[in-house]
């Protein structure tokens, strides 16, 4: 534990860029061996460590949780510990609410420009790889979670998950069991207690390391590809439309990768894969159609050579 928090504080330059880093804790395992070894790592370096803790309030004894995992960063020696409410609402159910609540309350009670550390392990990036290979949402999703994507790290996703309880008891700290980790109403569970056991037995063990390894792999490949978009986009960017003849040489999956950067950067919310295909058809398959309808009450459009995002009319 102490070797991946180590090797991540180095090779992210965190000493070179903040005074302080956070830890974000449920008083799971993870995060209670993550945030172990960040004090003990942070110490040597001179980081002071902050200790963030969120209360999604939605389970009766929460609030009660939230303050035994306060405890435990305070006898660990964070600097600085606090608890924070989650707002959980909104759209795609309510795993996907309690993130953006817990990421939103994390981001805003973050020390200036400290990253947040998150426990996510081996063994949560297979599960992510499997999520993003079941929805089809493209090579972006199944790379799975980076390492460093500021204001997040994640120094645990090359150590699996049973080390992590290991490092628990050999420190003598009691984690906290969540009970919807056993609820198989959740996606994510079902995959972590029904489909990976499945897939070790089938095919002989290490699908877990060989599924991070792909995620690894696929984000190399990744960030070659956005590099060149970003060179591309800006050769074809014209104040805030898209010049056409620049991208139309380029090949379709570096046009796609342009659009999507520009249709976000535009405000276009809620990107699916069609929209992204029908707005390259504006470029690669052109026969005067008219504008295209996206997310948010705006439409692309094709006039005089370029694209340009504007409100639908009326």
């Amino acid at each position: 534990m102490r070797a991946a928090v180590r090797r991540f504080l180095a090779t992210a330059g965190v000493v070179d860029k903040a005074d302080a880093v956070a830890v974000a804790c449920s008083g799971g395992a993870d995060s209670l061996a993550l945030a172990a070894g960040t004090v003990h790592c942070a110490g040597k370096l001179g980081l002071a460590v902050h200790g963030l803790v969120v209360d999604h309030q939605l389970q009766p004894d929460s609030a009660r949780v939230a303050q035994a995992a306060a405890q435990a960063l305070r006898q660990l020696g964070c600097a600085a510990v606090r608890v924070l409410q989650a707002t959980v609402e909104g759209p795609g159910g309510p795993e996907a609410a309690a993130r953006r609540g817990r990421y939103a309350a994390l981001r805003a009670a973050a020390p200036p420009g400290a990253l947040v550390l998150l426990g996510h392990t081996l063994d949560d990036q297979a599960e992510t790889v499997l999520l993003g290979l079941g929805r089809g949402s493209g090579p972006r999703s199944v790379a799975g979670m980076r390492e460093l994507d500021p204001p997040w790290g994640r120094p645990l996703l090359g150590v699996r998950r049973a080390v992590t309880a290991a490092a628990c008891a050999a420190l003598g700290l009691v984690p906290w069991v969540d009970p919807h980790n056993a609820d198989p109403r959740f996606q994510r569970v079902r995959l972590r207690t029904e489909v990976l056991p499945l897939l070790e037995e089938v095919l002989a063990g290490g699908v877990a390391p060989a599924l991070a390894r792909t995620a690894r792999q696929l984000q190399e490949d990744l960030d070659v590809l956005d590099e060149q978009a970003c060179a591309l986009l800006a050769a074809a960017r014209r104040d805030r439309d898209l010049d056409v003849a620049a991208l139309a040489p380029a090949p379709t999956a570096l046009r796609r990768r342009v659009l999507r950067r520009w249709l976000l950067a535009a405000g276009v919310s809620e990107l699916t894969d069609a929209h992204l295909r029908a707005a390259d058809d504006l470029i690669g398959r052109w026969s005067g159609q008219g504008a295209l309808a996206l997310p948010g009450a705006l439409e692309l459009l094709r006039a005089q050579g370029r694209l340009r995002v504007s409100n639908v009319p009326g």
